[in-house]
């Protein structure tokens, strides 16, 4: 039927069933097959619209081991496309020709629909970005953009989620009394992370304590802390309480006061250096002299009255981040300005996307089980990281910190893309 819509079409197999392109399939082999009539590529009523749309019907799809390059992301708006084989095509994209080796066809359609790597509908935003890179550096030295475009495919992705945009935006409340104490504080939710395969979580845990040695001088400019959102009762209140006030339920510990904490810490601390025969002790016990000559520590509060965070000590047990977690609230705390702050929490959330795409791309074992579930688990990993937007106010309710703003996240443009 050339030139019209292809409607009746349930069950398309155009699969090379013996296989290799250097052998084609000639009609006796296959006698059960007929010529398939591909509708026009771009009828005049809809000079977008690609052919795939017109098979309404298509339910059943098979193009296994031909010479594809790419899939087309029309192929997720097949409505009744339930079945699909894809196998022993040479993809482009590296992480699509896992999944069509080992997901369902649900899954596939979800990442085509996302945009993936491949060519789905999220690839315009991207694609105007490196187009504008590439015009720009063209202007500059008169050269073709090649390079900047392979630069800017290669960057992570994160979309940034306005207050505007956000039903339930979270806020935190700063008491007046902390500017005496720890007046910096940056917050931020990241969702969309992905701590399950191998030993992501060992890593996310280890590049926060990096980040506390090396960009946060150990603790002594910045400190970081982790909550797994959704044990995060909101709205917040970051306060300060008399050590022997402060009660919190320390990682790994149970619940004690803050002053007892210090002094248990001390404790170990010196244990461990008889032990170990030297000066310099490890873990918490390092951070206990920044605490000196404080008449009220520091506390991040929760809406149920509990304190997830001590900085620059510890977080809570009672939000602690596991291998299930999602989605987390980010927080940065300065005694030296908000600009560290904000610079430490641009550092914190590249490193974040560069763990979530080492996990995704299975990084951690090719093969492994591990890699069907970070590969074909909820269609969102497949989507770029979430920053929502925190407010901080002051108790009167008057803005004092957003983050990200537009100038944030400024520090790290180089390796990130941010989608505002």
């Amino acid at each position: 039927m050339p030139g019209g819509p292809v409607p009746a079409v349930t069950v398309c197999d155009i699969s090379v069933p013996w296989g290799s392109p250097d052998r084609p399939i000639s009609a006796p082999e296959c006698p059960h097959r007929a010529p398939l009539t591909v509708p026009p590529l771009s009828p005049p009523e809809h000079p977008h619209r690609s052919p795939l749309t017109h098979l309404c019907l298509l339910q059943s799809l098979d193009v296994a081991n031909n010479q594809l390059r790419e899939l087309p992301a029309a192929l997720a708006d097949c409505p009744r496309l339930k079945e699909a084989n894809f196998k022993g095509n040479q993809l482009r994209d590296k992480r699509l020709e896992k999944m069509v080796n080992g997901c369902q066809t649900k899954a596939i359609l979800e990442y085509l629909r996302a945009g993936g790597r491949g060519k789905g509908k999220a690839e315009t935003g991207r694609e105007d970005v490196r187009k504008k890179k590439r015009e720009k550096q063209q202007k500059k030295d008169g050269g073709d953009g090649e390079q900047d475009e392979v630069e800017e495919a290669s960057k992570l992705l994160v979309k940034v989620l306005h207050i505007s945009e956000n039903p339930a935006p979270l806020v935190v409340k700063v008491s007046p009394s902390v500017k005496d104490v720890r007046a910096f504080i940056v917050c931020c939710v990241l969702k969309g992370v992905n701590l399950k395969p191998g030993n992501a979580l060992k890593r996310f845990l280890t590049m926060q304590t990096k980040l506390h040695e090396d960009i946060c001088e150990k603790r002594t400019v910045a400190t970081i802390a982790t909550h797994d959102l959704q044990l995060v009762k909101a709205p917040l209140t970051y306060d300060v309480q008399p050590p022997d006030e402060l009660k919190i339920t320390p990682l790994g510990r149970k619940e004690i006061k803050a002053k007892d904490l210090l002094r248990q810490l001390q404790l170990e601390a010196e244990e461990q250096r008889k032990q170990k025969k030297r000066q310099n002790v490890s873990g918490l016990h390092k951070y206990l002299q920044l605490l000196d000559g404080k008449d009220s520590y520091p506390c991040l509060v929760d809406a149920e009255g509990a304190v997830i965070s001590f900085p620059p000590i510890t977080n809570s047990e009672k939000t602690k981040i596991r291998k299930e977690t999602r989605d987390l609230f980010l927080e940065v705390t300065s005694d030296t300005s908000l600009q560290i702050c904000k610079d430490v929490m641009d550092t914190l959330i590249l490193k974040i996307a560069e763990l979530n795409r080492s996990a995704l791309e299975n990084k951690e074992g090719s093969g492994s089980d591990m890699e069907s579930d970070a590969l074909c688990g909820a269609g969102n990993l497949n989507l770029p990281l979430v920053v929502e937007q925190v407010r901080v106010v002051d108790t009167d309710g008057n803005l004092k910190v957003l983050y990200p703003s537009k100038t944030d996240l400024a520090t790290v443009a180089s390796l990130l893309t941010v989608i505002r």
